[in-house]
């Protein structure tokens, strides 16, 4: 019995012959002049798959670079605003200070601060925004109180309470103004 258990475990892994390489057949190799036309077609579309991905590549390349060259502008700017915005903080204690004491021991001291400071902001391109007696703007003014009055016309400023800025056309903080409105004569 084990030598049919044997054999009935070799019949089921025999692989099948294969013939050994001096007994294929020879075929001669085809010569470069005699390559089948589709291989060259062959070639010549992987070239093209491959050409294209590489030009996919730079592309996409060249577009990472501009994008992170933008978000780096854009945050180097937003650190910058955020920066003025804390000495424009600075600016207002200086203000409430000499409207406390216009005359005070410190009051030239303060002064001259507060001009270097200005001119700090001016050659960073910064402004202020919100003086009296222009129109209000929504974009550049916030509202803080409506006066009625008849001295002038419709939605002027008549008071800021505080100054706002701006760098170039973009407003970095609203003046906060006070607003005329004309009386109504119908009632």
């Amino acid at each position: 019995m084990p030598s049919s258990h044997v054999s009935e475990q070799t019949e089921q892994h025999e692989t099948p012959e294969r013939p050994q390489p001096s007994e294929q057949p020879h075929q001669p190799e085809p010569q470069p002049s005699e390559q089948p036309p589709d291989r060259g077609e062959d070639l010549a579309a992987e070239l093209a798959r491959i050409e294209d991905r590489y030009k996919r590549a730079l592309a996409d390349l060249d577009n990472y670079r501009k994008r992170a060259g933008r978000e780096v502008e854009r945050r180097v700017g937003e650190a910058g605003d955020a920066l003025l915005r804390d000495w424009f903080e600075v600016v207002d204690s200086l203000e409430r200070a000499l409207q406390a004491h216009p005359e005070g021991p410190l009051a030239d001291g303060l002064r001259a601060v507060l001009e270097q400071i200005e001119a700090v902001f001016a050659r960073r391109g910064v402004t202020r925004i919100g003086a009296v007696g222009e129109p209000f703007d929504p974009e550049r003014h916030e509202a803080i109180d409506v006066r009625t009055t008849d001295e002038v016309e419709d939605r002027m400023v008549l008071e800021v309470a505080r100054s706002g800025f701006a760098v170039r056309d973009r407003v970095l903080r609203p003046a906060e103004v006070v607003v005329s409105r004309r009386p109504d004569h119908d009632t």
